[in-house]
This record gives C-alpha cells, structure tokens and sequence, in this order.
C-alpha cells in the first residue's frame, strides 16, 4: 500500500498534469545534447549525464499551465540492453500520442555534424533512420517540429549552409534550409541558442501566448 506522502505526492503531480495546456517536449537521439540545450533555453538545471541514455524517463518542468519536457533520447544507451532500448523508444511514442493534444511543439534535437552519416548508415541497411521518422511522426500528429542542430561549433562556418541544406533535403523540405523555418543551428555548450529561442517564440505568438515568453532565457 501507498503511504499517505506518497498518496499526496501522486495527487500533486495529477493536479499539475491537470492544469497543463501547453507542453513543448524535447527529443532526440541519445548524447545529442537535450539536457544541456534545455537549461541553457529555461535557465533550469535538468540532470546532464555524461554517458548516452542517462535519462530514461520524462522529466518535466511545471509553470502553470505551461509543461516542458525532457524526454529519453532513444538509439544507443551506455549500460542498457537492446530490449530496454526499445521499450523506451515506444514508451516515447506513447508519451507523445497520449498527450498530443497538449503538445504543442516538439523541439527535436540532432548532431549536426553527425547526422547526415547517421541517415547514410540506416539507408543502408533499408532501414528508415529513427530521427526521420520521429519528424513524420509528429507532423501526422499535428505537433509543430522545431529542429535545432545542435553542436554547430564543431563546423566550419564556410559549410554551414551547405550542411544544413543536406539536413533540411534529408527531412525531406526544399532547401535552402533558411526558408524552411524550423531549423535552428546551436550550439548548446557555449550556450549559442538564439536561432531556436528566436523560433520558438514565433510560433508560441502565432498560438497567441506570449505571456509563455517569460518562462525562455
């Protein structure tokens, strides 16, 4: 039996659940960054791990009736058998379909510089790499998807463009990637975030709530 904090805890967290009618979710592969892009964007301090997986449950941020999401990265989990692996990943998409009429915007987290391998290595083995099919995913469910390419310090800023052209033609928009307007170059760990800020308040304005704009560094 539960005891009576536990009761009451349960109690809080279904209250706050609730009252939420906004929730941006952030998702991606495992060590792409989410956490860290995460406090920089809020100013919170959600746990960054140091090996690929760490987080394996969503960890939420309350602000009234406005929820942020940190959610498992799926892929490669240092320490976790492939089944566990797996079952995280469709646990995601629960969460997702479950709550998609409060989801208003998925900020999707990749590699930049890692990315167009990852895509090649899964097109050749005729799979449908997970990044893609995640991006499918949330548009079918009417979620807006913001991408934010992450780790751009590690490229070189004569082929910027021409890198995120490749990634924009890869999620299957018309480059250039500039006039697609849902990818945001950052660079997490020297907290260059500007471009997803900057799109992210544009949407939450189209949705006529920018009183949420306060709760964004």
């Amino acid at each position: 039996m539960k005891s009576r904090e536990q009761k009451k805890s349960v109690e809080r967290i279904e209250k706050k659940n609730n009252a939420v009618t906004f929730e941006v979710i952030f998702a991606g592969r495992s060590n792409v960054g989410k956490s860290t892009l995460l406090n920089k964007l809020t100013g919170e301090n959600v746990r960054v791990g140091k090996r690929p997986g760490v987080t394996l449950k969503p960890i939420h941020l309350y602000y009234d009736d406005f929820l942020i999401t940190d959610m498992p990265g799926f892929g490669f989990m240092s320490g976790v058998t492939p089944e566990k692996a797996e079952d995280v990943k469709n646990k995601i998409v629960s969460y997702i379909e479950d709550n998609a009429d409060r989801i208003k915007i998925a900020v999707q987290v990749i590699d930049g510089p890692a990315f167009e391998e990852i895509v090649e290595r899964w097109d050749a083995r005729d799979e449908i790499p997970i990044d893609l099919e995640l991006h499918a995913f949330l548009l079918e469910l009417n979620i807006i998807p913001v991408v934010a390419v992450n780790k751009m310090d590690k490229v070189r800023d004569d082929e910027v463009d021409a890198m995120l052209d490749r990634i924009a033609e890869k999620f299957g928009y018309d480059s250039p990637w500039k006039e697609c307007g849902c990818f945001a170059p950052v660079c997490a760990r020297d907290g260059q975030i500007r471009p997803l800020t900057s799109l992210l308040k544009n949407e939450i304005h189209k949705m006529k709530r920018d009183d949420l704009f306060k709760y964004f560094k």
